[in-house]
């Protein structure tokens, strides 16, 4: 069986030790993520497992003959050679057995053989046969093709010069020979960055498939979810193995960080408390022994480090200037390149505080509908108006890419930060991955990503309420993820969004426009689990003749998914999606509430703490009037804190049953 096993595996860089005492085990269908905070080593341990880097101490274990693959972020690039002749190089490692076995055909013919060597030949000979054919090395245009197309490129595109292509393009070819190379083990860093929704779909069922072992670094959850059974963290240099699903580990996770965090916090007050003495008392001669004892606490001391990029940080955005109830209004809108239309004819209204999310394939026209609603583009029939007082802020790549300026990634910020924002700056800089000496960057030598996380972050501290947001997510980490989808869900306004996160548009979008290469867009009243539900049921619908009636309900009376051509045609939401989305709202209420509780009971804690401090003071009983003062507020603290856990009960007990 087929294995890699890294052990005891250390890596330092300089002073710090970025790898300490690895182990880590891949062998035939092992489903692993390899998860951990931006520049925690990720990429350097899956280099090590490749071979591809040196590790300072420990082993790595690889069975005889078994092919390791890695296939990195970016930085492949295809210079000759069209689309199909590269993908058809991953079986180049089969034309050495072909080679093998026709000399082996040519020996066997001679007849000046033993009857021993005979047999040992026709052994090889047949395990070769059997080698090219559980490789599919005689059906391989066909899995050329196969997975070419699942990776969304056109059969037109198989003849391309691959130097032709854009850089995101080159990475899915990359990750097109890794697929067709069939090795036993595959590192798969970041495979998802350049893929829309329908191309993950394709690799997650492929991966599900595949025989081999995967290790995989990604910061799409749901990917995570259903591809892998057991995850791997890189944190503070240490390796830790989690066993299940990567929503379990982040449960099971969370528990042990919020331990961490409250023990770092507890030893960060106990180092300020003896701190605090050491300074008071330094140049105290009758207090020398103490000091120099507390001296020796100090370092002592084994710091708790919480690496920058796991602490949460929480973003609100400046709030939204009203707008009218109609935010964007669409009136028979149709767009063409040349002959070819993109856009087929239909209307549209986006009301206020709408989350609508664009789907579709490529080439479907969801840029191009962007890019008309934030008025970059003004060359299509019909009507597109924006309602009363919007005030709208458009992010995409390409405008991304544009940025220029002479300041720093600090400066930049600053030159659009509300002023009550500024404190939290740096700490916003940190949570879309500026960190450290990063944010003195000069925007000139910022990389594409940075540029685009920096643009992002610019246009979400100005105030507006209309949001169109072409793929925010792209380049951003799962914290920073979580953080932009927590700040979008309590955002007030308008928000219009393209995304290829699964997980994204599940939590943020509450309508869904589907757009299909020149046909109407058709609108879904839910999310997109809700959207998915709907097309299924569609499909099913199609293959039962006994229904006639388009119009007719397929599961629960509602009407159909149709084009749309005005605003009366829209779909209406069906009663379980209604009941849904209550439900979320009084489970958002609950917890709301339940966080305002905790956040109260811990002041009490704390005012309760004073009061006693007071009472353990012999100048508080000089004063009667004090006295009475100090008892009567620590009764009221303890009456309201008594009040308030009854409450937090109450709640827990109706978060129980909602979840339920």
């Amino acid at each position: 069986m087929p294995f890699v096993q890294l052990s005891g595996i250390a890596l330092s860089f300089g002073a710090r030790d970025l790898i300490r005492n690895a182990t880590l085990n891949l062998q035939d269908g092992s489903r692993a993520a390899l998860a951990g905070p931006n520049g925690a080593g990720k990429s350097t341990l899956m280099k090590i497992a490749a071979g591809l880097v040196k590790q300072d101490s420990g082993e790595v274990i690889t069975t005889k003959g078994a092919r390791v693959v890695y296939l990195p972020q970016t930085g492949i690039r295809f210079e000759e050679g069209r689309v199909h002749d590269i993908a058809e190089r991953a079986f180049s490692y089969y034309l050495g057995l072909l080679d093998e076995q026709e000399e082996i055909g040519r020996a066997l013919e001679s007849g000046d053989l033993t009857e021993k060597e005979t047999a040992r030949l026709l052994g090889r000979h047949h395990e070769i046969g059997e080698t090219l054919e559980d490789a599919n090395y005689w059906r391989r245009e066909e899995r050329i093709a196969e997975v070419l197309r699942g990776l969304d490129f056109k059969t037109a595109d198989f003849e391309r010069l691959a130097s032709e292509l854009s850089g995101g393009w080159q990475m899915r070819l990359a990750l097109a020979k890794v697929l067709l190379e069939d090795p036993d083990i595959m590192l798969l860093d970041e495979p998802t960055n350049y893929l829309d929704l329908e191309a993950r779909t394709w690799l997650e069922n492929f991966l599900r498939d595949y025989r081999g072992a995967v290790l995989v670094v990604s910061h799409d959850r749901y990917f995570l979810d259903v591809t892998v059974r057991e995850v791997y963290e890189l944190f503070n240099g240490t390796l830790t193995r989690y066993a299940g699903t990567y929503s379990q580990y982040e449960v099971r996770r969370s528990q042990e960080l919020a331990a961490l965090f409250e023990a770092w916090e507890r030893q960060q007050e106990e180092m300020q408390r003896i701190e605090d003495f050491i300074r008071r008392f330094r140049y105290k001669e009758s207090k020398a022994p103490q000091v120099q004892s507390r001296i020796k606490m100090l370092e002592k001391v084994t710091p708790i480090e919480i690496p920058e990029g796991m602490k949460r940080i929480h973003f609100a955005f400046p709030p939204a200037p009203r707008s009218g109830q109609v935010a964007v209004r669409i009136r028979d809108l149709t767009k063409t390149y040349g002959s070819m239309q993109v856009i087929g004819k239909f209307s549209l209204e986006v009301e206020r505080g709408q989350k609508l999310a664009f789907v579709g394939p490529n080439g479907a026209g969801k840029s191009t509908l962007m890019r008309i609603i934030a008025g970059a583009e003004s060359s299509f029939e019909g009507e597109m108006t924006l309602g009363a007082n919007i005030l709208i802020g458009y992010f995409s790549q390409e405008s991304a890419e544009l940025m220029e300026s002479g300041s720093t990634v600090e400066e930049e910020a600053e030159s659009v930060c509300p002023f009550e924002m500024l404190p939290k700056l740096r700490n916003l800089l940190g949570a879309f991955l500026f960190r450290d000496d990063d944010i003195e960057k000069p925007i000139s030598v910022l990389s594409g990503g940075e540029r685009s996380r920096l643009a992002l972050l610019k246009l979400l501290l100005k105030p507006s309420n209309l949001l169109v947001l072409d793929e925010p997510t792209n380049h951003l980490d799962l914290t920073s993820k979580d953080i932009l989808l927590e700040a979008l869900r309590k955002y007030e306004g308008t928000v219009i969004f393209v995304s290829h996160d699964r997980q994204f548009l599940d939590e943020l979008a509450d309508r869904v426009l589907e757009l299909s290469c020149g046909l109407s867009p058709r609108l879904y009243h839910g999310n997109y689990a809700y959207y998915l539900e709907k097309k299924v049921q569609e499909s099913g619908a199609e293959t039962q003749p006994e229904h006639p009636d388009p119009n007719k309900s397929r599961a629960s009376g509602a009407p159909a998914p149709a084009a749309i051509q005005n605003s009366d045609q829209l779909l209406a939401p069906t009663r379980d999606w209604e009941e849904e989305k209550a439900r979320k709202a009084r489970l958002r209420k609950l917890k709301r509430r339940e966080d305002e509780i905790s956040a109260r009971i811990e002041a009490i804690a704390a005012e309760k703490a004073k009061l006693q401090e007071e009472l353990a003071h012999p100048h508080t009983y000089v004063n009667g009037e004090k006295t009475r003062r100090v008892l009567a507020d620590l009764e009221e603290l303890e009456q309201e804190a008594e009040r308030l856990n009854q409450e937090w009960l109450g709640i827990a007990e109706s978060l129980a049953e909602e979840e339920a």
